[in-house]
């Protein structure tokens, strides 16, 4: 029997490991890089231990380390979790010598399966060797590994060669695996996955289908369970490929194969040889526990011949600290509050942060996944949609707004519809302000104004002054205190202040009475489920940026600059520059328009923050000046309207 396992991962994996581990009464270690010291998965194990530094390469993949720190901690078994070394046989042997349980597939099966291009020979399906233009679009996809990382979606047979590069060091440095591969590209298919549950004994359980089709950058953002829409047939054939899968390799353990479906056929993707980010909507479905099932397959215990039925429909979002209407760039800071609504039983929230805890530059920008079950798809989904929008999520700039879009849009709605184009088609109404928004602006005035009379006193003046005015993003707001210490709205019109405190505010809209709940963070505005950002009465102009100038999109590390790039060089508009990584991600930052290089201050190593001056590009003519940008326009503040539909790579970030 297992008594204490070490999770080999961080944040909301090793916390939901560790959840099941105390319900068994199994004791818990975690590792911790330098940057997680503090982290929520370090608080809750029974035991941590310390992996030196900060970057995934020097801790969370060191496989040495990590039995090191089991033996150190007494642990008699290791959780992989997923990604970093989940899928890393070398690693699955190491654990194995040093005479632990090892709580995954046996090290063979990693190894048939864990890369993308063995397990395709295994399936039958080769991937491209010399890419000719017949074969596009191309998908350059990394051998090991998931997530979206690795992965370039190549149009032009130019830009093979780069991408292949870049797809490369991405997977290299998320995986430590640099191997990368070529296969066609199937536009707008369904991501369509099944889960696999396998014992010792013999036994191969298909635990349903589930649909992912809703991705960016490859990476998956909201999973149901079962796959909406898919006739019996093709379901059948699903369960029959993916149990044979799991035979031929003599699979143990949870594991999923995925699978592209287009045309009524189904093309084989690859078998992940873990557990899956999405695996609670097939929890929720079947009323199971997948890890404590790893964790009784791992002690040799045999599985019921078949498994238990299936119940209603579960569906999951996946809430990131990102911009999506930035070409989704991944967002740093404090989170201030993290708070869902009560949803009974049939809510599930598995997260890595609680209120007061910071997402940093390191890993994934993961905050939580929020998980619905009922009795029908429809019935889930406006579930989700009703429990994302009551939210308190105050701190970075986070998808939560367009999760809830998503999940309302009438194509969304449509089971018959779903397909991977979905971002494509729809990221630009998706990623408008939310309903209400200059509504929440009025709130959040007439709150500072509210703040501002009890801190410093002040009333209704016999002479009228000029209305007060603030701004929030787009919205301008004006307003003038009254004679009973209320307010009176003037612009927007058709809005009338019932009453203003400096945390609450209620407004009366076209006859419809609402309560505003204001949080004010420095110049960050949360009311309700809107996230605002004051406007400087001021602009100081040391703010402004040269025209050309290339700031940084996101905190990060220039991992890359372009090969002999110099000061005085020409570029041309969309030329790579350098490459910023951030969150595991790496992030191309080109020239905003013809010119020359007038300055660079990225070198390879250099940690830079948000906005950091990396680079200026003076344009050839003041014509070209005039056409890019607006003077005093910093880059990538251009880059925001750019990045509102994605780009077929949308990993890329143009400043």
């Amino acid at each position: 029997m297992i008594s204490t396992v070490l999770v080999a991962n961080r944040g909301e994996i090793a916390c939901r490991v560790f959840r099941t581990c105390r319900e068994l009464g199994i004791g818990t270690v975690a590792v911790y890089s330098d940057a997680d010291a503090d982290a929520l998965h370090v608080r809750e194990a029974d035991a941590a231990v310390r992996l030196p530094g900060a970057a995934p390469a020097e801790t969370y993949l060191r496989g040495d380390l990590v039995v090191k720190a089991a033996l150190a901690a007494g642990a008699d078994a290791v959780h992989p979790g997923y990604g970093f070394l989940s899928e890393n046989a070398e690693f699955a042997r190491a654990v194995l010598d040093a005479g632990l349980v090892w709580i995954g597939p046996p090290p063979a099966a990693i190894e048939a399966m864990a890369s993308k291009t063995r397990a395709k020979e295994l399936m039958g399906v080769a991937p491209l060797g010399e890419v000719t233009e017949a074969d596009l679009p191309v998908l350059v996809k990394a051998a090991a590994g998931g997530g979206g990382r690795g992965m370039r979606i190549v149009r032009d047979l130019a830009a093979l060669p780069a991408e292949l590069a870049a797809a490369s060091a991405e997977a290299a440095s998320a995986f430590g695996d640099g191997e990368v591969f070529v296969e066609p590209y199937v536009e707008n298919g369904r991501h369509v996955e099944v889960q696999i549950l396998a014992d010792a004994h013999g036994t191969v359980w298909a635990l349903g289908t589930r649909d992912c089709s809703l991705q960016r950058r490859h990476q998956k953002v909201i999973e149901e369970a079962p796959a909406p829409d898919l006739p019996s047939g093709l379901v059948d054939s699903l369960y029959e490929r993916s149990v044979a899968a799991a035979r031929a390799v003599g699979y143990a353990g949870a594991g999923t194969v995925e699978f592209l479906v287009a045309d009524g056929r189904a093309h084989f993707l690859e078998m992940n040889t873990r557990l899956q980010v999405e695996h609670p909507v097939t929890e929720a479905v079947f009323g199971v526990d997948l890890v404590a099932l790893q964790l009784a397959v791992a002690e040799g215990t045999p599985l019921p011949a078949e498994p238990p039925a299936a119940h209603g429909h579960a569906i999951e979002a996946r809430l990131y600290a990102e911009d999506p209407s930035r070409g989704w760039t991944p967002q740093t800071g404090r989170l201030h509050v993290l708070e869902f609504p009560d949803g009974g039983p049939h809510l599930r929230v598995d997260t890595g942060y609680v209120s007061g805890d910071t997402v940093g530059v390191h890993y994934d920008p993961m905050i939580a996944k929020v998980v619905v079950h009922a009795p029908t798809r429809a019935e889930a989904v406006r579930r989700l949609a009703h429990t994302l929008a009551r939210a308190r999520v105050h701190g970075p700039v986070t998808n939560r707004d367009l999760l809830v879009a998503s999940l309302r849009h009438p194509e969304f709605r449509d089971e018959t519809r779903l397909d991977t184009g979905f971002y494509e088609r729809n990221l630009a109404d998706l990623a408008l302000p939310a309903p209400g928004e200059a509504y929440a602006a009025v709130a959040a005035a007439l709150a500072e104004a509210a703040a501002r009379t009890s801190r410093f006193g002040g009333g209704w003046r016999n002479v009228r002054s000029q209305d007060q005015f603030r701004a929030y993003g787009e919205h301008e707001v004006r307003y003038r205190p009254t004679r009973d210490g209320d307010y009176t709205v003037t612009a927007p019109e058709g809005v009338r202040a019932v009453g203003a405190t400096p945390h609450r505010v209620r407004l009366e809209v076209e006859g419809v009475v609402r309560d505003f709940d204001v949080a004010r963070y420095g110049d960050t505005v949360h009311v309700g489920a809107h996230r605002l950002t004051a406007r400087p009465r001021f602009p100081d102009p040391r703010d402004q940026a040269a025209p050309g100038s290339l700031l940084a999109p996101m905190p990060g590390t220039v991992v890359r600059v372009a090969d002999g790039l110099a000061v005085g060089d020409p570029v041309t508009a969309g030329q790579p520059l350098l490459w910023l990584e951030a969150m595991k991600m790496e992030h191309r930052v080109t020239a905003p328009a013809s010119g020359r290089l007038t300055a660079l201050h990225a070198a390879p190593g250099r940690q830079v923050e948000v906005g950091a001056l990396l680079a200026v590009v003076q344009t050839d003519t003041p014509a070209d000046t005039a056409a890019d940008a607006p003077t005093d326009t910093p880059a990538d503040a251009r880059t925001d309207a750019q990045s509102a539909v994605p780009t077929d790579a949308q990993e890329e970030q143009s400043v």
